[in-house]
């Protein structure tokens, strides 16, 4: 299965509250069932510090507390990488992969040989004569490259920033001990608090992130792919997801409903997109969101090809 990447301009996503402003949200009663965050379920190895409980103030005004949460930029449950393949007759084992218009593809040799064809833009040409594919190969390379203003000597080149890159890099997030789901939800978009960037945080503390920008891009003639994992680095987030592929760590669950995969930034929690017999959930909100007696609210993410996880939070997010 393969996805697509974007790994400079991560850091550029945040989200706005585009529903109203967060402390005006309604709260309303709670659910019948409301699940808290089980902190236990976090991969202590993933993780630069346990998990601690704090206070925290939430979007709609709430004051409770919340988990927080210090991870590393390495995955414990799985490898990452490849990225790029370095020559034009590489199979898909060799690189990751990239969406485009909700089609998930493997970057192989033959992917990168026919990126004219692909785009329709003879300016697309990342090899050499000898069918050498142009691959940055320092941290410095990565840094370049990635600039939204990528210049010329950086153009028709695969970007591959490495986990040696950010192996001192902590992120921490803080996730509500409680969800308290809203009358009215956030949505995204940009220019708007720090926190909505991230859409949630899987059981290995890596963060599910906001949809990648593929225009800027593929306007300055680069490639990031993404690894199986749908996962990139960049200097800033470290490694980061922009689409569940399976294979990052899951709960199962016994009545056939799909796995577990984390909890969204509002402490609901995350699942897979399809459950055991391969279906997908018709009831889902605008948010992705639906509720059931076992597992209260909570959120199915999109499909991988569509460069998203869920589409607005439901719940009130922290908002420190």
């Amino acid at each position: 299965m393969k996805l697509i990447l974007y790994p400079f301009l991560a850091i550029l996503l945040t989200a706005a509250v585009a529903c109203g402003q967060p402390a005006g949200n309604r709260t309303p009663a709670p659910d019948p069932v409301t699940l808290a965050v089980d902190p236990a379920q976090f991969l202590s190895a993933s993780l630069a510090e346990p998990v601690t409980r704090v206070p925290c103030t939430l979007s709609d005004g709430t004051q409770t507390d919340c988990y927080q949460i210090v991870a590393t930029s390495v995955p414990t449950d799985h490898r990452m990488g490849p990225w790029c393949p370095d020559h034009i007759s590489d199979d898909a084992a060799a690189g990751g992969i990239w969406l485009e218009d909700g089609e998930v593809y493997d970057v192989d040799g033959a992917f990168i040989a026919r990126l004219a064809e692909f785009y329709d833009d003879d300016t697309w040409r990342m090899y050499d004569d000898n069918g050498n594919i142009h691959v940055t190969d320092s941290r410095e390379d990565c840094a370049n490259a990635a600039n939204p203003n990528v210049g010329p000597e950086h153009e028709n080149f695969c970007v591959e920033c490495l986990p040696s890159y950010v192996t001192d890099l902590t992120q921490t997030y803080l996730i509500p001990v409680t969800p308290v789901k809203l009358a009215e939800a956030n949505a995204y978009g940009r220019g708007g608090p720090r926190g909505l960037a991230v859409r949630g945080i899987a059981f290995n503390g890596i963060r599910f992130d906001a949809p990648a920008p593929t225009d800027a891009i593929l306007g300055a003639y680069t490639l990031a792919p993404f690894d199986d994992a749908g996962g990139h680095i960049n200097l800033h987030a470290g490694y980061h997801y922009h689409a569940a592929t399976g294979q990052t760590t899951e709960i199962a669950q016994p009545d056939g409903h799909a796995p577990m995969i984390g909890y969204a930034i509002d402490g609901h929690g995350l699942y897979a997109r399809l459950d055991g017999a391969g279906t997908e959930s018709t009831d889902l909100d605008d948010c992705r969101g639906h509720f059931d007696t076992t597992r209260g609210y909570h959120y199915h993410v999109d499909a991988a090809g569509a460069n998203n996880f869920i589409n607005c939070l439901s719940g009130a997010y922290a908002r420190d």
